[in-house]
């Protein structure tokens, strides 16, 4: 049987699906299949928005029709036969998983003092404990606990065993009071302070409430989040003065004055950003007007409207924002918020998730942020005209992974965040084009490369480049690393480290792993990405420096020297060069476990090992391949990726004095997450060895 954990409420509007998001993306990374399930749903037709919210998380694999129990109707219709539906469809879910999520009703029905103990019913027939979430808006610490007193007697009356309380939405700034006060009732508990943004609702929301339409404008804008509704109908010079980021205008739609204002004011260098316009009372402007916005090519969402201004205003004051798919500041805001205020350790142990016996891709992607979290870095990203940069570092930011600076235009990139609904203002933005430090870093520049006949004439040139730039922030300690590449080639991200950082003392070459993230356990692939044919010698110092890294991400290194051979089997000057470069890295570092030549099956397959090298410590369970040569490792790991279903995060690059990491010029917004938690942690490492006296 699963381990199963049931999240309710006494109430509407206490943000369970918050708390819900951030239970299910800690047990993805805890356990190896987390399930959902939703025992009522307003509709088996259209889609539960929480339900869909939560499966499409990374970590759960379920198909929507599955995680669904019964309809209000078949409550109200006969309770009893509705719950032995939702038991028999959760047993369903429950025989695929290994922790299943349950979330209770969104009292959207007709709620009353019964629905709280038909949760219970359901609780304590699916054998699941009870995460009870109460409303914290506008309450005080007592009101919180007398809120929570009668919701556990209630649940504990019908038999339901409550492991936990969380207060959220608190919008008392002691949450320490709040947090006190509910534990007086004895259980683990626990206070999220209230955020507006959680309950913003988008520009699509918006839209759909007002029945309108898109008629010009981005698209992709409509998930943006509304912080406020303004209504246009005053002169535009007393409008202006009422502008704020993220608001939306209502305004007649005849008012052309109103709304060439607005997209000029939105243009305009120092003004806020608009979150989108809206048309109302069936008015579009004069078809001249018209021609005149549309050259314009305006980004910001316009929406048309039939409803007048009354009902439009009203319409748009009672949307109501939600945690949805569609917004990623949302999700991100809601785990940044459960990870601060929560414990997750103590909520493991009262949910009583057993201890995992393998690392997945998501555990892993976890302890990278977890890592990376524990002593924050700063990593500068120079493309900071990617809208993917711009996402990356907005997550970043509110994960608390690391602290960032961007290169570029500050103004533009400001204002495209703004337009993207992103939050930026941690975030330094440095123009590598102008300022003190383009001239600094030329003349440093120069003196570094002055043996290959460098001006400052020239070096102006070079450190106008991001990547030089970006480079030279590192070696001052301006930044402990940086991550580039979703632009730029790998040459133009990695020859300014070559050229200014270059190697670690000790490590004659700079080469890369990949982190291969399989269904169970994580290993390290070297060097896939940047050594062509190297020698013995350098061979044996990508083995050293991929078994260091390897440590830094927690995976204990048995290193397979690999070959088309096992042991003394074979001849050629292959081979021998893996034989050699083996001694070299047993006589270096006598502490490591290596073993080579030896063959990939070999190395991975114990039945294969017990017959080849039967008294090895590494064949059979090797985690640090190392391939004779980029051929071979480049095309195993691309081949292992695709066949095996694995994650290849990387190349992480090793043997720099300092960390520069590479990224795909088709990095999707996780993957960059990724690379800049592995360059805080490869900075983390560097500061711990330097400060021991190891460099």
């Amino acid at each position: 049987m699963a381990t199963s954990i049931y999240i309710t409420s006494p109430e509407g509007d206490t943000g369970k699906s918050t708390v819900a998001l951030g239970v299910v993306d800690l047990l993805t990374r805890t356990v190896q299949r987390v399930g959902v399930f939703r025992p009522i749903a307003r509709s088996t037709d259209s889609p539960d928005y929480v339900l869909e919210l939560l499966l499409e998380h990374d970590g759960v694999d379920l198909p929507y029709e599955q995680c669904v129990g019964v309809t209000y109707e078949k409550v109200h219709a006969d309770p009893e036969a509705a719950l032995s539906e939702i038991l028999t469809r959760y047993h369903q879910v429950e025989q695929q998983c290994d922790v299943v999520v349950i979330v209770g009703t969104d009292y959207t029905d007709v709620a009353g003092p019964t629905e709280l103990a038909f949760n219970a019913r359901i609780a304590t027939n699916l054998g699941a404990p009870v995460l009870l979430v109460v409303s914290g808006y506008n309450r005080t610490p007592d009101d919180v606990r007398q809120v929570a007193e009668v919701s556990i007697g209630e649940l504990e009356v019908n038999h339901a065993q409550v492991i936990g309380v969380v207060a959220n939405r608190c919008t008392s700034p002691d949450l320490e009071a709040i947090r006190a006060t509910i534990a007086a009732c004895q259980l683990p508990a626990w206070a999220i302070p209230d955020d507006p943004l959680l309950m913003a609702p988008t520009v699509r929301q918006l839209m759909d409430s007002v029945n309108g339409r898109l008629v010009v404008g981005d698209e992709a804008l409509l998930s943006r989040e509304v912080v406020d509704v303004l209504v246009g109908a005053m002169s535009f010079e007393h409008l202006l003065d009422r502008l704020h980021d993220g608001a939306v205008v209502i305004t007649p739609g005849d008012r052309s004055d109103i709304v060439l204002g607005l997209l000029t004011a939105q243009t305009a260098e120092g003004f806020p950003s608009l979150a989108g316009i809206i048309l109302n009372g069936g008015f579009y402007p004069t078809p001249g007007v018209a021609r005149l916005i549309e050259s314009l090519n305006p980004r910001l969402p316009i929406i048309r409207t039939d409803m007048g201004t009354f009902a439009t205003a009203s319409a748009a004051s009672r949307a109501r924002g939600r945690l949805s798919r569609e917004s990623q500041r949302k999700i991100d805001r809601a785990l940044a918020l459960f990870e601060q205020h929560v414990e997750a350790p103590r909520l493991l142990t009262a949910i009583d998730v057993p201890r995992p016996s393998v690392v997945t891709p998501l555990m892993f992607e976890y302890t990278l942020l977890d890592q990376a979290r524990r002593h924050r870095k700063h990593i500068v990203l120079p493309e900071g005209d990617d809208d993917r940069i711009l996402r990356a570092a907005s997550t970043l930011l509110q994960r608390g992974v690391a602290a960032i600076t961007l290169l570029g235009n500050e103004t533009a990139i400001r204002a495209r965040a703004a337009e993207l609904g992103l939050q930026l203002d941690e975030a330094q933005v440095i123009d590598p084009l102008a300022g003190e430090l383009h001239e600094r870093f030329a003349r440093e520049y120069t003196e570094l490369r002055k043996h290959k006949g460098m001006t400052v004439e020239r070096a102006r040139e070079y450190v106008s480049s991001v990547s030089y730039f970006g480079t030279m922030m590192v070696q001052d300690g301006l930044a402990d690393g940086m991550v580039s590449g979703a632009l730029h080639t790998t040459a133009h991200t990695i020859r300014p480290a070559f050229e200014i950082i270059k190697t670690t003392p000790g490590v004659s070459i700079v080469s890369s792993v990949f982190l291969m993230c399989l269904e169970d356990r994580v290993l390290v692939y070297g060097d896939c990405a940047v050594n062509p044919d190297p020698t013995a010698e350098q061979l044996a110092d990508i083995a050293i420096s991929s078994a260091a890294t390897a440590v830094q991400f927690g995976i204990e290194p048995r290193i397979a020297m690999l070959s088309y051979s096992t042991g003394e089997s074979g001849t050629g000057a292959d081979v021998d060069k893996v034989r050699a470069a083996t001694a070299l890295v047993r006589e270096r570092r006598p502490d490591l476990n290596v073993e080579g030549p030896i063959q990939y099956d070999a190395a991975v397959d114990a039945s294969v090992a017990k017959t080849k090298m039967p008294d090895s410590a590494v064949a059979g369970r090797a985690t640090v391949f190392i391939f004779p040569d980029l051929n071979t490792g480049n095309n195993t790991y691309k081949a292992v990726q695709r066949s095996a279903g694995a994650i290849a995060v990387g190349p992480v690059l090793q043997g720099l004095r300092k960390p520069v990491n590479d990224l795909s010029r088709g990095a999707l917004v996780q993957d960059i997450v990724n690379t800049v938690a592995i360059t805080a942690i490869q900075a983390q490492a560097l500061g711990e060895a330097t400060s021991e006296g190891l460099q």
